[in-house]
């Protein structure tokens, strides 16, 4: 959507699905940039201390990207012979919560949009936003358009959900990083959202907890094939998230490695070891709508621990505030320190589940590298490590290596 040339070939794209006789919901993203320079003037103008009226003004200027693209396919769509019509989230109705620039969706009112595709329309809905219950426009977060995508598919009941994105597909690592990475034919709903989570940019995590939630067959694919490449190949291009393991899909014991930059850890040192001490520091953090994810609290001393947790780089100053302001002065610990030159390594596979030894063999790798491990983090099929930011490269490069993913799986 990055310009008109792209929105023309993006119509192309849809009108071919629409004439080959499938009834067509379409999810745009704003025009390339776009966002960010909405956002940025913002900035510009924005009061020296955020509120959450400036909040929802925020979402207000922002959703108008998404709007402009979602008109502008539509006209694209009607200069190729085909009916639509184009909505904004809050025409569907979908419906959000009021948590301004990451709201989630509650609900969504597909009788608008089932009534123009019976009418034989292409329709288009704004990706990225909806509407509180006091009819505010609110905003999903970055990559919220793959959420409004995956969630229109539930309500719709759609046969598949194709994402289009500036890659070809789920690889085993981020290609930049390692040029070997490979692209992965399936991968299991359980690795998507543990790679999404984990810091994987392909999809947004929400997008897939929707897909997993209500069983929305999700396939990834690019945006930059031809838009005239035929129809059965690009169905079944891309990668395919499945929600059954059967034996098409490739059997390594890890199938990614996903990592963030976007971490920072948070310290609360010298505290009481005391119960309560967790729901007083991560209540007040989650009451300020602040994800935590990594959390660590060291074995008590004369009485004391420290205790360690990581959010989102853009929320560190927020959380730090917080602590220092509200939680600090009652809780009797001793400092709150931070770190935002972080990182976050995962690897991911249904493998480790009947597999001993690959965390293990995870740590050895990094070691030998001279990487030292902050925090650890482990579920059923992923095991996470939070390292200096300078060493996250070294130590994707190296685990992919040691993992063999740079070779199919036999």
């Amino acid at each position: 959507m990055g310009s008109t040339e792209r929105i023309r070939n993006v119509a192309k794209r849809v009108a071919k699905w629409a004439r080959a006789g499938h009834q067509m919901v379409v999810v745009p993203s704003a025009m390339s940039g776009e966002t960010n320079r909405l956002l940025g003037l913002a900035k510009e103008l924005a009061p020296p201390k955020q509120t959450p009226d400036y909040e929802r003004e925020l979402d207000m200027l922002a959703a108008t990207g998404e709007q402009a693209s979602s008109a502008l396919l539509a006209i694209a769509l009607q200069s190729e012979g085909l009916q639509s019509v184009s909505y904004a989230g809050w025409q569907v109705p979908i419906r959000t919560d009021s948590a301004y620039t990451k709201a989630r969706i509650e609900s969504i009112d597909d009788a608008r949009v089932r009534a123009d595709l019976q009418a034989g329309k292409v329709v288009i809905v704004t990706g990225f936003q909806g509407a509180d219950a006091a009819g505010n426009i609110t905003t999903l977060g970055r990559g919220g358009s793959d959420t409004s995508a995956v969630a229109v598919a539930a309500a719709m009941k759609a046969q598949e959900c194709l994402i289009y994105t500036d890659v070809d597909g789920v690889y085993t690592t981020d290609p930049r990083v390692v040029p070997e990475a490979r692209r992965l034919q399936t991968v299991s709903f359980e690795e998507m959202l543990e790679m999404a989570s984990m810091g994987s940019k392909v999809l947004q995590i929400r997008s897939v907890e929707f897909a997993g939630k209500y069983r929305v067959p999700l396939r990834v694919l690019s945006s930059f094939t031809p838009w005239d490449i035929d129809i059965d190949v690009e169905a079944n291009s891309g990668t395919l998230i499945t929600f059954e393991e059967d034996e098409h899909m490739e059997q390594a014991v890890v199938s990614g490695i996903a990592f963030n930059r976007d971490e920072a850890k948070i310290s609360v040192l010298g505290v009481p070891d005391k119960p309560g001490i967790a729901y007083q520091i991560l209540g007040a953090i989650a009451q300020a709508n602040i994800d935590v994810d990594v959390i660590i609290q060291n074995l008590s001393k004369d009485g004391k621990t420290d205790f360690s947790f990581t959010v989102n780089r853009g929320d560190f100053t927020k959380a730090m505030d917080l602590l220092r302001s509200n939680v600090l002065p009652g809780l009797g610990a001793q400092d709150v320190v931070g770190d935002t030159k972080i990182c976050k390594v995962s690897i991911v596979g249904i493998g480790m589940r009947s597999h001993v030894g690959i965390a293990s063999k995870m740590f050895g790798v990094l070691s030998e590298e001279g990487i030292n491990i902050q925090m650890i983090s482990t579920s059923e099929i992923k095991t996470s490590v939070v390292i200096d930011e300078k060493y996250m490269e070294l130590a994707v490069r190296a685990l992919h290596k040691a993992f063999d993913l740079d070779r199919a799986a036999g």
